[in-house]
């Protein structure tokens, strides 16, 4: 053979060799999801598509020499010590340093009748108990043994109990007032059991409600829904309230900027006094209870009770609308979203509402804040109180009125600070607080 034609086959021979270098070719496959593999002669692609009781691992992965000789079961061993997992499972033992679980009978990481022991050194602390349902995330795969070990990254307090009926009594139906009206409307799932689920309204409030149904598996905690419902029972005292759910689809309501929400009116007579409340507002009243029919009526004591003609108690007159008005941002408070409870604990004390009356507050509005960047707030007067008049027979000799304005905000922002004044509550005492969110 010529030189010539020598160095060409040597060429040739060459070129092949680093094609198969480092082109990857088909090498594998695995009935588990659509796993596939490519394989070259330096380093392995590895699209994974496992499917588990968690879902779908899907990743793609390189491997290079000499572990893309490796089979992909081999390669697969080593993945899973990565692979997170969720169970639920219900707390058997509880001891210093670790906890043994019962996993639900719908698990199938493990087998019946599993017992399944951990480390809780370097675990969030919650509250649990012998019973408590658990929802645990762990990866490393499992060390058999009786119980079987795991290495628990996470753990919270369970909110998906499908496999779980709720057998706790929530309300007295015997004592309880049965409603004819609805009371709620668009509602956010909170925990969801084999029977019924939780809920909270959009709109916070401190109302929990229990809704009595099974939920199909397209829908899941943190879903927001609208229903209609029967049979409503309400346990104004503990902020409870039960329903028997007829219908259910997804809601996409959004909060209306610049609406005064959940403005709620206390009273404090010094005796047990019949007590006429009027409110004349620039706008439209939206939502009311009880029923305003030209004002309240009611029969008010001197801790806060309130009493309609019907004999129906009330801890409160409640309102919300559309206000035609423009709120006074030229003086307030910047507060990163964290920090917002403390915040209102104190602004709320200068202002002049006792513990309750600020804790009813907070469970409201914290929420909606909290997580944001910053808060800008300013307390509102003048240009509340002109588009809300409340019109009080007989007239109090002490009236504080408390409207949060504020808006969301994704840097801090230098405002002139608001000064807030502490009124003293003497004689007839009125308290009202509400707020809007500004877009």
């Amino acid at each position: 053979m010529k030189s010539k034609e020598k160095g060409i086959v040597i060429s040739v021979f060459i070129l092949i060799f680093l094609i198969l270098l480092i082109t990857p070719l088909p090498s594998g496959a695995l009935k588990d999801g659509g796993t596939r593999a490519y394989t070259s002669l330096t380093y392995k692609i590895v699209n994974w598509n496992r499917i588990s009781e968690n879902g779908i691992y899907d990743k793609t992965k390189i491997y290079l020499f000499p572990e893309n000789f490796k089979s992909l079961d081999s390669l697969w061993y080593k993945e899973e010590e990565n692979v997170e997992y969720t169970f639920i499972a219900t707390v058997l033992e509880i001891n210093s340093d670790s906890v043994t679980v019962q996993p639900a009978e719908d698990s199938t990481l493990f087998g019946k009748d599993a017992r399944v022991t951990f480390s809780t050194l370097n675990l969030e602390k919650i509250d649990i108990s012998n019973g408590s349902t658990v929802q645990i995330s762990f990866n490393g795969g499992v060390r058999e043994s009786y119980p079987a070990h795991i290495n628990a990254i996470s753990w919270k307090l369970a909110d998906d109990l499908r496999h779980l009926a709720y057998t706790e009594q929530w309300i007295d139906k015997d004592i309880i007032e049965k409603s004819e009206k609805d009371f709620f409307s668009d509602i956010v799932i909170t925990k969801i059991y084999s029977d019924c689920f939780f809920a909270k309204t959009v709109i916070p409030t401190p109302y929990e409600i229990k809704l009595n149904t099974s939920l199909s598996d397209e829908w899941c905690v943190g879903d927001q829904i609208i229903c209609t419902y029967e049979n409503l029972y309400c346990d104004w005292d503990n902020y409870r309230i039960e329903a028997d759910m007829l219908t259910i689809k997804e809601s996409d309501w959004q909060p209306d900027p610049n609406a005064a929400y959940k403005p709620v009116i206390y009273l404090y007579p010094e005796k047990v006094t019949a007590v006429s409340v009027k409110l004349h507002i620039d706008g439209e009243l939206t939502c009311t209870y009880p029923s305003y029919s030209d004002g309240w009526s009611v029969t008010a004591e001197p801790e806060g009770t309130l009493t309609d003609e019907k004999g129906q108690t009330y801890n409160y007159l409640y309102w919300e609308g559309l206000l035609n008005t423009q709120y006074d941002f030229s003086k307030g408070f910047c507060v990163k979203g964290e920090d917002t409870a403390e915040f209102l604990e104190e602004a709320l004390e200068k202002l002049g509402l006792n513990r309750k009356e600020a804790n009813e507050f907070i469970v409201y509005w914290l929420p909606l804040m909290e997580n944001n960047p910053y808060n800008i707030i300013s307390f509102q007067s003048e240009a509340y109180t002109d588009a809300a008049i409340l019109d009080i027979s007989p007239v109090p000799d002490t009236a504080i009125r408390v409207f949060m304005a504020w808006q969301k905000a994704e840097s801090y922002v230098n405002l002139p600070l608001q000064d807030l004044k502490t009124p003293e509550r003497t004689g007839f005492t009125v308290v009202e607080w509400g707020g809007a969110e500004i877009e």
